[in-house]
């Protein structure tokens, strides 16, 4: 399993990750498998949030994680609306509780909200020091939040920036990814087969990744994932709810498209302007 450097995280984290997102919604036991499977495979990268189920998806990867913790480089997120000082720390003594462990590898701003980020990023340092965190960062940033947050929290300290990224939504590319590249902030790609809007095959741009999985021999999805985590700032963090679906996955981490793959994938879903907004779900 590939891994790479997670920006200020310092730490060894799978280029394929776990997502969580609507876990709960599937089978418990299921799902609960299936996320251990991932971590025997080398998925160790697992993203959660108080958000996801209200809490209902950090249940499932407590229990999941419940005798790997070790072996996993865990991630929640805090809601905007809780990202007071005071509100950051009851949030993630709730996350701890519902994961049944004693830290998080990484803990993130879910996106940006009322609170300043002075107080929010102040309770990343204190729950930081108190070991309860290992490393922070932030979600569906822009360039412009990216670099009002570094201001604030100053270099070292943005572990990483997750934002949504598939073939269809490459507006990260413009300036989100580059500057994250110049300030070490790691990229993840969240919903990375689009959130129920995967190429279909008998689209331009579906023939056209359909056309290269074939003579690699591997799955449409294998070659997404590959295509989006081409670069070695990024990471990807596609849901795992199912057995046959992290296998798959994990498999992606090894597969490596040559330039013309690229270009031709490249032309297939165009990169668009940049957009006046992060696009975000």
């Amino acid at each position: 399993m590939q891994k790479r450097r997670f920006g200020a995280a310092q730490a060894d984290v799978s280029v394929i990750g776990q997502g969580t997102w609507y876990i709960e919604q599937a089978d418990r036991l299921v799902a609960i498998a299936a996320l251990r499977r991932g971590v025997e495979l080398g998925l160790n990268h697992i993203d959660t949030a108080e958000m996801y189920g209200a809490g209902a998806a950090e249940t499932i990867v407590g229990e999941a994680i419940r005798d790997v913790r070790d072996d996993v480089f865990l991630v929640s997120k805090v809601l905007p609306t809780n990202a007071s000082k005071a509100g950051t720390r009851r949030a993630c003594e709730a996350s701890l509780k519902r994961l049944k462990t004693d830290r998080l590898d990484c803990y993130l701003l879910h996106w940006r909200g009322q609170h300043p980020l002075a107080e929010t990023f102040a309770a990343f340092e204190e729950l930081k020091r108190e070991g309860k965190i290992l490393s922070w960062g932030v979600s569906n940033f822009d360039e412009e939040d990216l670099a009002e947050a570094l201001t604030i929290a100053g270099k070292g300290r943005i572990a990483c920036n997750q934002v949504l990224y598939h073939l269809g939504e490459r507006a990260i590319e413009h300036a989100v990814i580059p500057w994250c590249e110049q300030h070490d902030v790691a990229v993840v790609a969240y919903s990375p087969f689009g959130h129920a809007g995967f190429p279909a095959r008998n689209s331009k741009g579906g023939y056209v990744l359909a056309d290269v999985a074939k003579a690699k021999g591997l799955s449409l999805h294998q070659v997404a994932l590959a295509f989006l985590t081409r670069k070695a700032s990024v990471f990807a963090i596609p849901k795992a709810a199912r057995l046959s679906h992290v296998e798959e996955n994990a498999k992606a981490s090894a597969v490596t498209l040559s330039d013309a793959d690229i270009a031709r994938l490249e032309e297939a879903f165009p990169l668009g302007v940049k957009p006046r907004g992060l696009p975000m779900i």
